[in-house]
């Protein structure tokens, strides 16, 4: 017997055992006459195997009872299984779902809007394609992403397996060749060139040239909670690189996504339990070094730092100026508030 807040699944077997009390007959002997093992009348009686068709053949010819009779309660049993099960299922569901930030997904259009706590979780089981919940935290499941972010909470988490199953839906619709890691190390410099391009000129460039070596870039809205720039992961035969237009600025965009290829070029995605400090500090390094020649910025940053001179230099190393105020920043020689005209924020077509 199973039973839930509302219902009670009673297999068929508490039917045959009334049967067998009343004529007074023991599991040994009805096993003999069924020509069942003990073992096999143990778990029909408890409910633990399927009533099929020729058992219930075999109950008619020993009990007298017709085998419609028979099939028939085993099929209410089956029926209200599944919703004790379900009923229980959803309850332990419900405690998950509230860990998501469904409120935001659903503005953003990834499930659809809803007060209703077991609605939202079968809106969370489609979106996430699973028929349970608690299945996300099985190892099979996790992406084994690789990513850049500002800060780790509890929430974050949930938050994040939202954002790169967003991610994975997105890359689906983009054709890519197979990976190729040595044909993107060569494209590097080619994809630092466009860092002086608008958005809408270089963000199908991007694309395309990524996915020849076999990686499927999305553009994605940032998701409460994630703090993320920008992640990285397999998806059956592609890679997925997925960028948040959080704090979209191009210095932002830009050592987020050299960040990321660095990852794939270094082979740190695919594990379950993610990447290291110090592989996340080889990715910055990468990126770093990409996108300003380490030699040619240490001499820079050893003399004045005014508007025109940080455009002679991004001039000379052929990069955005707003690249090398954000680099300058980051490195205390500029304040957060400075040289801020030099930035440029980006629009992305999502």
């Amino acid at each position: 017997m199973a039973r839930s807040k509302s219902y009670i699944a009673t297999p068929p077997g508490a039917t045959i055992k009334e049967q067998l009390e009343y004529r007074g007959m023991s599991q040994r002997e009805f096993a003999k006459r069924m020509d069942y093992s003990e073992k096999f009348i143990s778990q029909l009686i408890n409910g633990q195997v399927e009533l099929t068709p020729n058992t219930a053949h075999r109950l008619e010819m020993v009990l007298g009872v017709p085998s419609a009779f028979w099939m028939s309660l085993e099929a209410r049993y089956r029926e209200k299984l599944l919703q004790v099960e379900e009923e229980n299922s959803i309850d332990e569901d419900i405690q998950i779902a509230k860990k998501f930030p469904y409120a935001q997904m659903a503005r953003l259009g990834w499930v659809e809007p809803t007060r209703s706590a077991a609605e939202k979780v079968c809106e969370l089981r489609k979106f996430f394609e699973v028929v349970r919940l608690s299945l996300l935290g099985e190892d099979r499941l996790a992406p084994g992403i690789a990513y850049r972010r500002q800060k780790e909470t509890a929430e974050s988490e949930y938050a994040l397996l939202a954002w790169a199953q967003k991610a994975k839906i997105d890359a689906r619709g983009i054709t890519t060749g197979k990976i190729n890691v040595g044909k993107l190390e060569e494209s590097v410099s080619k994809l630092r060139e466009l860092a002086t391009m608008d958005p809408a000129e270089f963000q199908p460039i991007l694309v395309s040239m990524l996915a020849e070596c076999g990686i499927a870039t999305v553009f994605l809205p940032h998701l409460e909670h994630t703090f993320l720039n920008g992640a990285t992961f397999y998806d059956g035969p592609k890679i997925v690189l997925a960028l948040t237009l959080r704090g979209a600025d191009a210095d932002k965009f830009w050592f987020s996504l050299f960040h990321e290829l660095a990852h794939v070029i270094y082979g740190h995605i695919g594990r379950t339990a993610g990447t290291t400090e110090e592989e996340e500090r080889s990715a910055d390094a990468f990126a770093r070094d990409t996108l300003i020649p380490p030699e040619a910025y240490a001499q820079f940053a050893a003399g004045k730092k005014t508007r025109s001179s940080v455009e002679s230099f991004a001039n000379r190393v052929r990069i955005a100026p707003g690249i090398v105020v954000g680099r300058l920043q980051k490195d205390g020689y500029l304040t957060y508030g400075q040289l801020n005209g030099l930035k440029v924020r980006y629009q992305f077509a999502e």
